[in-house]
Order: structure tokens, then C-alpha cells, then sequence
């Protein structure tokens, strides 16, 4: 992804100032910026020294996989949505996956998709939701090798002219899973059943559309009740397949209700399916267990292909602790003989992933000339009482970083773990200071010694969110007098401004305003100050909960175009800029709700960023 950026001169603000100023005529653009996403830009190593294949990937949250060869290159591709209305493409290499496209072809596929060849000529079509709880249909009129889906129909509608109601909470499925040569959409209803339908054709009267005919909306009198708590109904979603290889159509179900997989075994044969039998625990040797809601796809994964269906199985989340899969979210399930499935990894993309909502922050915590990087959490997977603070060392260099993970940090205990670096005390070193989900805010004095317990507690309660929770701190000089000013997001989207009024080396932070930009730049504000234009004054880029196109605000001025023309946020966005690469100029990092961190290389000028 490249993002090109072109910067005004930036409004001048008064010192201190809590009210905006008048936006200043536009001006010449000062500079022209691109940011270039990358996944693998320098080494990244887990805690026993392991480099990460994928490290800045992002963190996966919901992950909803789908595999197939999209590109007619006899190797198995992998489409995971992850945001809504957005696509990403894998494709395999010898022992990983590479991020081919996160919006793939730039198609909105509202909260779930499915590829199907649709009309047998050998390419696969696409279904998405047509907000709100209807299909499109989108024609492939590319070749198997360069596909080119084209929205045929917004709306898909049955034979009588009436458009097919889709719940959103679960995906639909295609398959022939009566043999009779006819394509049947399976759509799973939140009380636990599935309604047929069969494809009747093609309709040229309307786009090239499919016809569908109703057969029943009780399927097999299926009707999945959860095992474990006393609901009768839950979101849910599908994969139709010959398990057991016997020659007929098995299904697997994941629900929200039900913490792993179902299958309903086929009793009776292709042309004349029976599924009255018993829902059986999937795999039948050794049931997966997850937080519930569990997506499962299939197709073979072995390398060289062994001719097996082997699983993929994202967990969306569902009634059941989802603090247990925040990280470990995305199985591989392999087939290793006819019957025979093992659980390979809970963690199939190999990416940095601490849990959920990440915020990542960056300082010379060592003092040794490179840049490390701390990066918080909101709950600790393996210690649901807390949230968690992680430390990477920079093993490298500041012109060639790497960074190693050390472990967390020695803080107090608290949910929402919101860290920030700076120096306080004037001693050189950078401080921490901490945010959580409760109002207070921690300062740590950075004490030059290593290891985890190198920060040590001065204050529990340097300053308090003067409202609301979930305080998201920034360390700047706002005033240019020397000293650190401090500004503190919440979870309603406000900023609060507490200034400096004590020294460089002990500061005393006194509320200037509960709202600094006197609006809300979006809900889960995290404020965070950059120079992007190199005027010697900082911009105020705001990451939200929405994602999206971020607030960005010159001086107290919201700039639109600004905004737009940085790369888009994920959602619970959390970015912080960082020059890692000693070539004066900050690269832009942003965490996210899955856990993880995404990288954004900047490019002006400057000598062409690595591959």
C-alpha cells in the first residue's frame, strides 16, 4: 500500500491555547510524504529468539478464512475478512503465508463473503452481504489466472422476484450437498436452523443474477441447540464437505453457543442426504474448545498437496471467556491420515499478537542510541485479572533495528494498559507514564538499570482523567517551554490537556481543559503529536475505536484532506510515530483491536525504504 501525502503549512496556534484559532489561507504544499505498508521491514524476534515470518501483520481478532486457488496456480490461497467490508488476500509460500492485498480488489463485502463457482466455467464468483442482511453476487469476468469480480446484482432474489434475507451474524454456505447437479445456499438462521435453497440459473434480465429456488427453511430438521447454556439460538456459520470420505456431503457447524465444532455426519448417501444423526464433537479424537463461534474452511495445506482436506477454523468469538483465543485465533487442523486430524497451531499467520487492543509506544529505554519498543494491552491472555505492558528490546541499531521480546515490564496491575515515554525527570532517560481503564494515571521513574523492573513507581496518580475511562496518554512540549505537557484521550473521545507547570525535572501537571479540541474526534481517542511537514511544528493525528480515516487537527483545526490522505486506520486504532531507522524522518506504527502492530514506512526524499 502506498499513501501519498501532501502537507500544507501548518496553522499557527497560540501557546497554551485551549480554544481553536482561524484556519490560515492554504498555502504551497511543504512537503510530499507516501507511506508504504510493510509487513517484514527488519527482524522481529519472539522471547526465545524465533524471528516472526509476518511480524508486523496486525493482530487478529475475528478472523474469517476461506481457502481456495484463486489465481489457477495449483496452490492454495487464503482470503481472511477481518474488518468489515474488507478483504485480505494470502498467498502461500514454501513454509508461511505473504499478504498479497488487505482489500482485495476493493470490494465492500459487508460482514462476511464466500467464493463459489457459480456457473461451472472454472472461476469463482463472489457472494457479500448487501447491507443490511441481503446478498450481492459478484460475476468473475477475469480468467483463472487475473480474476475480475464485477457486481452483477445488489440484491440476490428467488425466482418469484423477492430478495433472499441473509442474517449478517452468520455466513452462508454453497454447496451440492444433494448431488443433483444444482448449486444449494445454505443459510443458517439465529434460532439454529438452515433454510435451502437451489439454484434455478442465471437471470440476463437482471445483471447475469442467480435464481434461487426456496426448498425448505428447515433444512433437515437441523436445528443446533447450544450445549451449554440454556439459549436456543446463536450466530453461526458452516463448512459443507466429505469429511469422512465416503463419498457424500458431512457438515461441520460452529456456533455462538457451542465453544467448538459439530459435525453432522451424512447417514445416508449423496443423491438422498440424512442428517438426524448425532452432533458429534469435531475432531472426534480430541474436540477443539475456544471462546465459541468457531469459522471453519477447508482445502488441502500440506506442501506437496497429500490429496486430504485439511481445516482452517477462525474463532469469531462467542459466549464463552474470549480473553482465551485473543491471540491464538486461527487453527490449522490437519488431516495427517484418512480420519486422522491434528491440531498443528493455534496461530497460523505468524504475526505479533499480545491479546487484544494494543497501543505501542517508542523510546532509548537503555540508553544505547536505538529506539525500543513498549507496546500495552487490554487483558492479558494467559492472566485475565490484568492488562499488560510487553517490552521489545532494539538489538539492532538505529540505522538497523531489530527487536527481540524481553517479557513485560514490572507495573502495576490494571486493565487497558495505555503506555507512553518521555523524560520527566531530565536525566536523559525516558519515563513511563501509564493509562488505564480506570481514571488514574501512572508515572514510573525509567531508573537506567536493566531488566523488567527497570521502571519503578513515583506516582499511581500523576494526574486523573477528569471524566470518563480508558485514558490514553501523550507526552508533549505543547508550549515550547521546555518541559513535557501531558494530554490524555478517553473512552468517549476527548482530550484532555494538562500543562507542565512545574520544571524539566519535576513536572506538575495542572488541568488546562477536560476537552482540548472542544469536539470528539471519535470514541477510544488515542492522541498522539507529529511534525509530518518538517516545520518545527507538530500535527495532531487522533486514533479512534471506528478506524478509518483518522482526526487530524493543525493546531486545533481539523483537517480533512489531511486526515484522508494518511493510510486508513484499523479498528481501536492506537498509531505512534517513530524515526527507527535513523534517517530523520518517523515511520508510523498503529496497534489495533486484534493485538497486534501494523508498520507504515515513510517515504519522501529520503533514500527508497528497504524491501
Amino acid at each position: 500500500m502506498v499513501v501519498l501525502l501532501a502537507i500544507a503549512a501548518c496553522t499557527p496556534q497560540r501557546p497554551g491555547s485551549t480554544a481553536p484559532t482561524a484556519p490560515t489561507a492554504p498555502t504551497a504544499s511543504t512537503a510530499a510524504v507516501a507511506f508504504d505498508r510493510r509487513i517484514s521491514p527488519f527482524q522481529v524476534l519472539d522471547s526465545t529468539g524465533r524471528a516472526f515470518s509476518l511480524p508486523f501483520l496486525g493482530g487478529f481478532e475475528h478472523p474469517r478464512p476461506q481457502l481456495l486457488d484463486i489465481d489457477g496456480d495449483r496452490a492454495v490461497d487464503l482470503f481472511i475478512q477481518e474488518e468489515s467490508g474488507q478483504l485480505m488476500l494470502f498467498q502461500r509460500t514454501a513454509d508461511s503465508w505473504k499478504l498479497a492485498t488487505d482489500d482485495f480488489q476493493n470490494i465492500d463485502i459487508g460482514e462476511w463473503y464466500r467464493f463459489v463457482d457459480l456457473d461451472g466455467d472454472g472461476l469463482f464468483d463472489l457472494f457479500a452481504e448487501s447491507p443490511l442482511s441481503y446478498i450481492r453476487y459478484y460475476r468473475n469476468a477475469g480468467t483463472r489466472t487475473a480474476p475480475t469480480l464485477v457486481m452483477a446484482v445488489d440484491t440476490v432474489r428467488d425466482i418469484q422476484g423477492t430478495a433472499i434475507y441473509a442474517d449478517r451474524q452468520n455466513i452462508a454456505q454453497f454447496a451440492d450437498v444433494d448431488c443433483n447437479g444444482k448449486l444449494d445456499m445454505l443459510l443458517g438462521r439465529i434460532d439454529g436452523t438452515i433454510t435451502q435453497y437451489e439454484l434455478q440459473g442465471l437471470d440476463s434480465a437482471r445483471g447475469s443474477g442467480p435464481r434461487f429456488r426456496l426448498i425448505t427453511e428447515r433444512f433437515q430438521d437441523i436445528q443446533i441447540i447450544g450445549t451449554r447454556t440454556p439459549s436456543l439460538h446463536g450466530a453461526n456459520t458452516m463448512a459443507v464437505f466429505d469429511i469422512d470420505a465416503d463419498g457424500d456431503q458431512d457438515i461441520l457447524w460452529g456456533d455462538f453457543f457451542e465453544p467448538g465444532l459439530l459435525w453432522l455426519r451424512n447417514q445416508g448417501t449423496c443423491p438422498q442426504p440424512d442428517f438426524h444423526g448425532e452432533r458429534i464433537p469435531f475432531p472426534p479424537q480430541q474436540p477443539v474448545e475456544t471462546s465459541g463461534y468457531n469459522a471453519p474452511a477447508f482445502g488441502d495445506l500440506t506442501i506437496p498437496p497429500d490429496g486430504r482436506a485439511d481445516l482452517l477454523v477462525g474463532v469469531l468469538g462467542g459466549a464463552f471467556n474470549p480473553i482465551k483465543t485473543s491471540a491464538a485465533n486461527l487453527y490449522r487442523i490437519e488431516q495427517t491420515a484418512p480420519g486422522a486430524w491434528t491440531v498443528v497451531t493455534t496461530h497460523v499467520l505468524d504475526a505479533v499478537d499480545l491479546g487484544t487492543e494494543s497501543i505501542p509506544a517508542f523510546g532509548d529505554i537503555d540508553r544505547d542510541g536505538d529506539l525500543d519498543l513498549v507496546v500495552g494491552t487490554k487483558i492479558e491472555p494467559t492472566n485475565t485479572r490484568t492488562g499488560a505492558v510487553y517490552w521489545f528490546e532494539n538489538v539492532g541499531s538505529r540505522a538497523a533495528p531489530g527487536f527481540r521480546l524481553r517479557g513485560h515490564l514490572t507495573v502495576l496491575p490494571a486493565f487497558h494498559d495505555a503506555p507512553a515515554l518521555g523524560d520527566l525527570d531530565g536525566d536523559g532517560l525516558p519515563d513511563l507514564v501509564i493509562g488505564q481503564f480506570q481514571d488514574a494515571v501512572a508515572w514510573y521513574r525509567n531508573t537506567g538499570t536493566s531488566g523488567a523492573g527497570r521502571f519503578t513507581l513515583v506516582d499511581s496518580a500523576v494526574v486523573r482523567l477528569p471524566r470518563g475511562s480508558n485514558g490514553v496518554p501523550e507526552l508533549h512540549d505543547i508550549d515550547r517551554d521546555g518541559d513535557l505537557d501531558l494530554f490524555l484521550g478517553d473512552a468517549a473521545g476527548r482530550i484532555a490537556f494538562f500543562r507542565n507547570a512545574g520544571t524539566s525535572r519535576l513536572p506538575r501537571f495542572i488541568l488546562a481543559s477536560e476537552d482540548y479540541l472542544d469536539a470528539r474526534a471519535g470514541r477510544r481517542a488515542v492522541p498522539r503529536f507529529v511534525d509530518l511537514d518538517g516545520d518545527g511544528v507538530a500535527e495532531l493525528v487522533v486514533g479512534t475505536e471506528q478506524g478509518g480515516v483518522p482526526a487530524v487537527f493543525r493546531g486545533l483545526v481539523p483537517d480533512s484532506s489531511l486526515a484522508r490522505a494518511l493510510p486508513p486506520f484499523p479498528s481501536y486504532a492506537a498509531p505512534v510515530f517513530a524515526e527507527v531507522l535513523g534517517d530523520a524522518g518517523k515511520d508510523l506504527f498503529v496497534g489495533n483491536e486484534g493485538g497486534g502492530v501494523v508498520y507504515y514506512r515513510r517515504r519522501d526524499s529520503r533514500s527508497n525504504p528497504p524491501k
